[in-house]
């Protein structure tokens, strides 16, 4: 260095100089070396990943294959066993089911009945009383009036009774015409009014008397309107039967009103018994006829009483269809009445 005038201060730096290079060379090589491209590896990643999946797809694939073929062979074999499970276990949910209402239901039952109140003690007792009481006067009318058919007795005996049976519901009035020829008029009147004294008296109540003789005479609609008062009056203070004697003498057009008492469903009062009578004009009855035979004479006698006779044609007034709607509702049980020889002069017995 010395000898070629260089300075030693080149001299020493060239060695660090190029200690430098070389250091710098490996910092410039060091980034030099291939570092990972990040889309190839993105693309390796979603490789691997798919064939990932392939290969769990094609296991779970035929795992699941399997697995529905062995439930397919082992499902025909236990399917009469699950049949059976399910149709005893359905058996033993009914036995439940059917424990679980009686327990239920025997107590609710229990606690309804006691909460219904029972028929008083003399409620029943009236009841029986009441029919008691019916029968002995029927008895006793049946030893004095000897000459009447025992059909009639029973026909009549049965009809009332059944109405007074508190344990049937009253839904008409009970509707009976009694009919005789001349010779028993004094039986027809005594008989029918015993009869419904008898009715009357077993239930503590009076009899309503109607009696055509006195309104013959009078206007039509003035009877009617009177007819229609004395039995809305007497029904309704707690009387139970009325008696009209001698119907065919009620003026025509005034019978109409008995649509009222004597319908078959829209009665005006239902808990009672009306007994109506006809005298036929024959002089007497043959006890050889049927009670059909005796039901058809006393509709033909009214049909020629009512039809015939000088009424008025007016709204009142009578016509074959308004007689053919009164005889359904007051023919029910008609019965014949026969004479009776210890009848007494004055009064009935």
């Amino acid at each position: 260095c010395l000898l070629t005038g260089g300075s030693v201060t080149n001299s020493e730096e060239t060695p660090a100089k190029e200690k430098a290079k070389v250091y710098d060379s490996n910092e410039i090589e060091k980034p030099a070396r291939r570092q990972p491209n990040i889309y190839t590896s993105l693309k390796e990643i979603k490789a691997d990943f798919l064939e990932k999946n392939k290969e769990d797809y094609s296991t779970s694939t035929t795992q699941s294959r399997s697995k529905s073929l062995y439930q397919s062979g082992t499902g025909k074999q236990s399917q009469p066993l699950a049949k059976n499970d399910g149709e005893s276990q359905s058996g033993f949910h009914k036995g439940q089911t059917l424990l679980l209402v009686l327990l239920i239901s025997v107590p609710l039952l229990y606690v309804l009945l006691s909460g219904i109140p029972s028929p008083p003690y003399g409620a029943s007792n009236r009841a029986a009383e009441v029919l008691q009481t019916f029968r002995a006067r029927m008895k006793e009318l049946k030893n004095t009036y000897q000459s009447q058919d025992p059909n009639v007795w029973r026909r009549a005996h049965v009809f009332l009774e059944k109405h007074l049976n508190a344990s049937h519901v009253h839904l008409e009035p009970a509707i009976l015409l009694f009919t005789a020829g001349r010779e028993a008029e004094k039986a027809l009147r005594c008989l029918s009014n015993e009869i419904a004294d008898a009715f009357a008296f077993s239930q503590n109540a009076t009899t309503i008397q109607i009696d055509g003789v006195d309104k013959a005479v009078l206007d039509s609609d003035a009877v009617k309107l009177e007819v229609d008062n004395e039995l809305s009056s007497g029904f309704s203070k707690g009387k139970k039967v009325a008696v009209v004697h001698r119907f065919e003498l009620l003026p025509a057009g005034s019978t109409l009103i008995f649509y009222k008492y004597c319908d078959h469903e829209n009665a005006a009062f239902k808990d009672v018994a009306l007994l109506l009578t006809v005298l036929l004009d024959e002089q007497s009855l043959r006890k050889s006829l049927t009670f059909q035979e005796v039901e058809e004479k006393v509709r033909d006698f009214l049909w020629a009483k009512f039809t015939s006779s000088d009424v008025p044609s007016s709204y009142n007034g009578m016509d074959t269809d308004k007689l053919s709607g009164l005889w359904s509702r007051i023919s029910h049980l008609v019965l014949p009445v026969w004479p009776e020889k210890g009848l007494p002069l004055e009064g009935c017995t």
